[in-house]
């Protein structure tokens, strides 16, 4: 389905509920006009019920009006093995046409096609490609929004987020995951022999982590939201956002191959959500050669920035890093940040020299606020001197250095001041 959720349906499709109601249950054809969500079928290239596939439209026909064209018995066998892996995922048969399915959740076909559409399924027309978990899903979405629990808006942001963030997970598992374990064995089965029986082995378990994992996260975020101290800061919250950096990564491109820039790319990501999730931060979303990663607090943050340089300036095989954080009011959308804090944290990175971690100002204050790092080095110095002499009390036990570095116009954000972090008198990390 596009990714219109304007509520405009294609110029062919009749929603209105006079419409649905005419389409009886059992036609075997459907409407003539309409969408549909486009399942795993459409995407393998699998036939629905014996009908060739046209385009990645499941039920197409051959080009001459004839369903189930013969391309040869190996593609057939392929065809076969899709939609019993498809029917094996799906846990059910096609049996409803988009039309039928709308009225059996007992919504219009707009609503129905909104809510598809949000979840990434593309317009297939009116043929049998849904099943009665396809039904049991938009009488669900509807439910809530009957219930005045959702509005029908949030409804289907709900729908947008998961179908994202699920359609992503999906390829990363077929691409990365899948493809190892079913190389050709010695047993002579090919690849798409063996792809079943390990799908079918695997699915309940990958199905189980998956709701582990969600509710899990859903718990961590449902608490940060509880802390807040009022309402307005559970939409628009005082965050630390950062951003991590590789620098020469275009060179990188064109030097290696694409295997080795594959591997590359790989380990950083993975090497930044470690990191991030070990201290205490959260990673919104890799970019291939960045990373934006967020934090409560102020000393989270500087520790996730400057363990992150640390990493990488060990590890021979990583180009130089760079980091830049911000401080400051962010709003938060479908899992992702934006805000002029946002802003200034990517143009800090951007100026950063490599191997160092820029902060803004309000970053700055926030961690001489929390006792992280002084406010004034002169008067740290004093009081430690003042310590050191016996004439003063022990100096606090700062864990962070600021340095004020140039100030610079930024585009679209003025002039700003950057400060460098790094370790109080050059102490490494705590392990």
């Amino acid at each position: 389905m596009t990714a219109d959720d304007s509520g405009a349906a294609p110029r062919d499709m009749d929603t209105e509920d006079d419409a649905v109601r005419d389409v009886p249950v059992d036609d075997p054809s459907g409407a003539e006009n309409g969408s549909a969500p486009h399942h795993a079928a459409a995407h393998s290239g699998a036939t629905t019920h014996g009908g060739a596939d046209d385009g990645g439209n499941p039920g197409a026909d051959d080009g001459a009006g004839n369903p189930g064209a013969d391309n040869g018995d190996e593609n057939n066998d392929e065809n076969n093995i899709a939609v019993r892996l498809e029917q094996l995922i799906l846990g059910a048969d096609r049996r409803y046409t988009p039309f039928q399915a709308a009225r059996g959740a007992g919504v219009s076909m707009d609503l129905a096609a909104r809510f598809w559409r949000a979840m990434g399924f593309a317009d297939i027309g009116q043929v049998k490609a849904l099943t009665e978990a396809d039904v049991l899903a938009l009488r669900r979405l509807s439910g809530l929004v009957e219930a005045g629990l959702l509005s029908e808006a949030m409804a289907i942001q709900v729908a947008r987020s998961t179908g994202q963030t699920t359609a992503r997970l999906a390829d990363w598992q077929i691409d990365s995951f899948l493809e190892g374990l079913t190389e050709p064995q010695d047993s002579g089965l090919t690849r798409t022999e063996i792809t079943y029986p390990l799908v079918e082995l695997l699915l309940p378990e990958l199905e189980e982590f998956l709701v582990y994992v969600w509710r899990r996260q859903l718990a961590a975020a449902t608490g940060r939201v509880v802390r807040a101290q009022d309402d307005a800061e559970m939409v628009d919250r005082r965050l630390a956002v950062g951003f991590a950096d590789l620098v020469g990564f275009t060179r990188l491109t064109r030097r290696l191959e694409e295997e080795e820039l594959g591997e590359l790319v790989e380990a950083f990501e993975t090497t930044c959500s470690d990191l991030v999730a070990a201290h205490g931060g959260r990673l919104i979303k890799t970019l291939g050669d960045e990373v934006l990663f967020s934090a409560d607090d102020a000393g989270i943050a500087a520790e996730i920035g400057l363990r992150l340089i640390e990493t990488m300036t060990n590890d021979e095989t990583m180009p130089e890093l760079r980091v830049g954080i911000a401080f400051g009011t962010v709003t938060t959308r479908m899992g992702d940040v934006f805000g002029t804090t946002v802003n200034l944290a990517s143009r800090l990175t951007s100026i950063a020299p490599k191997d160092t971690v820029l902060v803004d100002e309000a970053f700055a204050e926030e961690l001489g606020r929390i006792g992280d790092a002084p406010v004034s080095e002169a008067d740290a110095a004093a009081a430690e001197k003042a310590a050191a002499e016996g004439t003063g009390a022990p100096p606090p036990s700062y864990r962070f250095a600021l340095q004020p570095m140039w100030q610079r116009p930024v585009r679209g954000l003025g002039v700003v001041e950057p400060w460098m972090l790094s370790r109080r008198n050059g102490q490494g990390a705590n392990d």
